[in-house]
């Protein structure tokens, strides 16, 4: 993500939407929604594994989310929608 989308409030509206969108979504094969949600699951769950990472759990997952719309929008474009 670029630094002006990452500070603005409506791109991350659109990633959190998309989110769920994919995860919902029956035509998203269930290993593209386990791509995002074990690691998701797994940092939330064990973030002691990783005691010297600064980052907040809320960034990480934020970045996650982001990361996995992007992607899920260019392997599934009919989905995209205009989001």
């Amino acid at each position: 993500m670029k630094l002006k989308k990452l500070l603005s409030l409506k791109s991350w509206s659109k990633v959190l939407r998309g989110t769920w969108q994919y995860i919902i979504s029956p035509q998203v094969a269930m290993g593209d929604k386990l791509l995002f949600t074990i690691p998701a699951l797994l940092y939330w769950v064990l973030p002691d594994v990783m005691p010297f990472m600064p980052v907040d759990d809320i960034g990480v997952s934020m970045l996650l989310m982001a990361w996995f719309v992007s992607r899920m929008d260019r392997k599934y474009p009919s989905l995209h929608r205009g989001r």
